[in-house]
């Protein structure tokens, strides 16, 4: 009786989150969709781009935001470093000294959101607009991103993203593509469920400072959904990075992310006074998707607990020996998913076990 219970509910959980969720999500977005009022504006901008060690790629990224078709005095760049200890604020002064445009916060030692609230508070941008060290924008991705901040309601956008093409094993791309189709559907809903790190802004009079080792991808829009207030995806605002070089890098970068999404999922009060469309979003999109290695090693248990029960239990037990046989085979679309659903249950135990930094290392491969 267990082992039927478990069976059924993780397969339907499963097909939810990767299957029915998305396509019920595209059909209402056409036929409830909630679109947003945009219309051009120049609002003054503060662009933060938090660094540690980043010399690599600062001087790229800034000279980058510096041909953004935006108006010179209505843009300001800042580089919050997080105490770096190579060249990068001797890179960023040395911008700086050229242009007016640029400046460079030092800040003690303390991660990535640290260093954001850090730039928030010694600025006055009345849109805070952020990226990271290794990203590009196209030019008018700025313009772009904060005519959405026409319409009163928005609080929170983030902008369209695609990865260079690999130079190994990664498959991200092909993950990122259908996680952008996803959330133009939950933006047209009302509001999207995570953020794109490489290229969002928020209001001033928005802007939450979160538990450091939150991060805003994951924070930002739940918590502004909970205040009233809209999170958006604005597709034509596009950056692209370089994505990790093979698999084996990736798995490690989506470990310790997802550290982090089960530190919010778990004692970030997601669920607290949302709506019932967002609810379900939340618990489709985030939840149930994070929740999927354990998902999976639920069925694959219950599956062979079952196999001599049926004609079903034979095929869904089938169907994962083959997607797992791919995998080790180094398929390159099943050893992704089998990898990345396994960082998920990595991820768990080693939040159960040894908590989440405020700081990590950095992908080397991404720069």
């Amino acid at each position: 009786m267990i082992a039927n219970v478990l069976f059924w509910a993780s397969l339907g959980a499963l097909a939810w989150t990767q299957a029915g969720y998305p396509l019920a999500a595209a059909v209402l977005a056409r036929v409830r969709g909630r679109p947003v009022r945009k219309r051009d504006e120049e609002p003054p901008v503060t662009l933060i781009v938090a660094a540690h060690d980043e010399e690599g790629v600062i001087e790229r990224r800034l000279e980058n935001l510096l041909a953004l078709d935006y108006p010179r005095d209505r843009l300001e760049i800042v580089v919050a470093s997080d105490a770096s200890t190579d060249r990068t604020d001797e890179l960023v002064e040395r911008v700086a000294a050229r242009d007016s445009r640029v400046r460079l916060l030092r800040c003690p030692r303390g991660g990535k959101v640290a260093a954001q609230n850090g730039a928030v508070r010694s600025t006055n941008g009345g849109i805070l607009a952020f990226s990271d060290a290794n990203a590009q924008w196209k030019p008018d991705a700025l313009r772009k991103l904060v005519r959405n901040f026409a319409d009163p309601d928005v609080a929170y956008v983030c902008g369209g993203h695609f990865y260079e093409a690999a130079d190994g094993t990664n498959r991200e791309g092909t993950y990122w593509r259908f996680e952008a189709w996803l959330r133009r559907n939950e933006s047209a809903l009302g509001s999207i469920t995570g953020g794109i790190g490489p290229i969002y802004a928020v209001r001033r009079s928005d802007y939450v400072e979160v538990d450091p080792r939150f991060g805003h991808d994951l924070a930002l829009p739940y918590l502004m959904v909970q205040r009233g207030r809209r999170a958006v995806f604005e597709p034509e605002a596009v950056a692209w990075e370089k994505p990790s070089r093979d698999l084996g890098d990736e798995y490690r970068r989506k470990v310790r992310m997802f550290e982090h999404c089960w530190l919010i999922v778990l004692r970030g009060r997601m669920l607290r006074g949302l709506g019932p469309t967002y609810l379900v979003e939340v618990l489709s999109h985030r939840h149930l998707r994070y929740a999927s290695g354990l998902l999976h090693l639920f069925l694959l248990g219950s599956s062979i607990a079952l196999v001599r029960q049926g004609l079903v239990y034979q095929i869904a037990l089938g169907a994962q020996l083959v997607v797992l046989l791919a995998a080790a085979l180094g398929v390159g679309i099943a050893r992704y998913y089998v990898l990345v659903t396994w960082a998920t249950v990595v991820s768990l135990v080693r939040y159960l076990r040894f908590g989440v930094p405020a700081v990590w290392a950095k992908a080397e491969g991404t720069r």
